[in-house]
């Protein structure tokens, strides 16, 4: 022994650049809001046209947050920035389409309110408790996601008379799930 002691090598954090695939997809979707806002407005909620229009946006834009988080994680691309706009592009999407539903009497300003004061309210309480831990998200909130945007899809889409009446039934899955998960978020924040 000549008396030099034996380090172990740190543990190597590979940097992931900021501009990668997985933050396209959400800067993608930051960009279709306002796209997406103005064809539900030239629709007026009447024109079947620019409703199709919309709704193929409002698709496409939510196809985007299934894709950017299976790349993030698929290929090791998750970034802080990551962190912070899948959130906001999330909610701004979503937002946008039930104030849009709500200001052309397709759905109950309630239900817009109820769903934006959780979604605002949840967000805001996992960037909260993020010194403590993450808050993944839940089975339940994959499937509160997926009847939110069926339902917003339903309402989009210019259905015949009977089907459009299956809307307010998804929509009101979707708010029934949205509230339950948002307790279990709550629970889950004051555990940690």
């Amino acid at each position: 022994m000549t008396g030099a002691t034996e380090s172990t090598p740190g543990r190597v954090v590979a940097v992931v650049p900021v501009v990668n695939a997985a933050n396209a997809l959400t800067a993608l979707r930051l960009v279709l809001v306002p796209v997406f806002a103005a064809s539900v407005i030239m629709s007026g909620m009447t024109h079947a046209g620019w409703r199709m229009a919309a709704c193929l946006i409002f698709a496409v834009a939510s196809a985007t947050d299934l894709v950017d988080g299976w790349i993030a994680r698929r290929f090791g691309l998750v970034t802080s920035v990551g962190k912070v706009a899948d959130p906001i592009a999330d909610k701004a999407l979503t937002g946008a389409a039930l104030v849009l539903l709500s200001w052309y009497d397709q759905l109950p300003w309630w239900v817009t309110a109820l769903i934006l004061v959780r979604e605002l309210g949840i967000t805001g309480l996992r960037f909260w408790v993020i010194r403590h831990g993450v808050i993944a998200a839940s089975r339940g909130g994959k499937v509160k996601t997926a009847l939110q945007i069926l339902a917003i899809a339903w309402y989009l889409w210019p259905m015949p008379a009977a089907l459009a009446t299956v809307g307010p039934w998804i929509m009101a899955a979707a708010v029934l799930v949205t509230v339950a998960t948002g307790f279990d978020y709550i629970a889950q924040a004051l555990r940690l």
